[in-house]
């Protein structure tokens, strides 16, 4: 099919994946659907021992290395408000981080890649990665034995406050490390005109949450980045009793792993300290997400090669402390991940999130481009 063909095709794609989101782990139909486009073009698809997602694999009329494309497929526990007549019919699932996009995209670039099949110079893989969201979809892929053999990887993240053609591009960490923290601080329980009889865990948990602010600007530099915060607390049911307990749960999110391992030894320590000082016991839970996402030097600069062959601007993207699973791929193999640009009214997320579908085309152009020129490259040259 022609370019405009392809794109109108691509857009019908990407409607039905946004009129049908799945969650994490659940994303059945969705599996099936990817399974039946890339079907109907004679696109060979990958035993997996995945109970979702879909590996689908091009191999080249002449030797080479595998080379990987990778797209996640779940959707948000969101309430859609975007009033479109294509919006989500799955009352409270939403593709509101766009990943109906990053999996159109990627079908895209295989309609190509397989168009050009003859003269490929080795293997393109094409993973559709499941759980994104949850934090383990690409360990599952992994651990699946998906990436054994390929030499370099790419991805991409559509960026609402990009414009269309618009790309971002930097080498080294462009996403943030994702910690999950849950605190419980166990005082005494009493009538709120008598707390001398009780150990009052609402002001104890005023003292952490101060506390706690320091954990980053007076312990990580100024010249680096961290980010913690406390976005949940939970606690007392009515306005005259002090309660037994508090909950507090938030996020760390660093860039570095010393200063992801520094931050949480002092995160500890004052937790332990203010518990201590207002005779409360404390449990404290925390739960490690992805790695900091950090881009492959000569990847990345064979992606701006082939960005530029297809006329998009290359930009320098800020980093972002948002987390992303395709950092468990790079700890693996070489790769980069890029921000789309899709000119959206929303950030990620929003239940009111939209982007522009023109994009959608030019992803895929770059998707395809990316994989010919790395599969065009000697491998050593991958990993330098």
């Amino acid at each position: 099919m022609n370019r405009t063909e392809l794109e109108s095709h691509l857009i019908s794609i990407r409607r039905h994946l946004h009129q049908y989101p799945e969650l994490s782990n659940e994303e059945f139909e969705t599996t099936k659907s990817i399974k039946k486009w890339l079907q109907d073009e004679e696109i060979d698809i990958r035993r997996t021992g995945l109970s979702t997602g879909v590996v689908a694999e091009i191999k080249g009329g002449n030797p080479g290395p595998i080379v990987a494309i990778r797209a996640d497929i779940d959707a948000l526990p969101i309430v859609e408000q975007t009033g479109f007549p294509y919006s989500s019919k799955i009352k409270g699932k939403m593709h509101a981080c766009g990943h109906d996009f990053h999996t159109t995209a990627a079908i895209g670039a295989a309609y190509l890649l397989k168009e050009a099949q003859a003269v490929l110079n080795g293997t393109v893989r094409i993973i559709f990665q499941p759980a994104e969201e949850s934090g383990g979809g690409a360990q599952k892929v992994i651990n699946d034995g998906q990436l054994e053999g390929v030499e370099a990887i790419i991805g991409l993240h559509n960026k609402p406050d990009l414009p269309v053609g618009t790309i971002g591009l930097k080498d080294g960490p462009l996403m943030a490390a994702v910690d999950r923290f849950h605190i419980v601080l166990n005082g005494k329980g009493s009538h709120a005109a008598i707390p001398q009889h009780g150990k009052d865990p609402i002001v104890a948990a005023g003292h952490l949450i101060t506390a706690l602010q320091s954990v980053v600007s007076r312990n990580v530099s100024p010249l680096q980045s961290a980010v913690l915060s406390v976005t949940k607390i939970v606690g007392g049911s009515t306005w005259n009793v002090i309660p037994d307990d508090i909950i507090l749960e938030g996020t760390v999110r660093t860039f570095d792993n010393k200063i992801r391992e520094d931050v949480k030894a002092k995160f500890y320590t004052i937790v332990k300290s203010i518990a201590t000082a207002f005779s409360h016991e404390v449990e404290i839970g925390w739960f490690p997400g992805p790695p900091p996402l950090d881009n492959h030097k000569s990847v990345t600069e064979i992606a701006r090669y082939a960005a530029k062959k297809h006329s998009l601007k290359v930009i320098d993207p800020e980093p972002s402390m948002a987390g992303e699973d395709f950092s468990y791929y790079l700890y693996n193999v070489p790769g980069t991940f890029a921000f789309f640009g899709t000119n959206g009214n929303e950030e990620w997320h929003h239940p009111a999130f939209t982007l522009d579908e023109s994009a959608i085309i030019k992803a895929a152009y770059f998707l395809s481009e990316v994989s010919r020129e790395l599969l065009n490259r000697p491998v050593t040259s991958l990993r330098t």
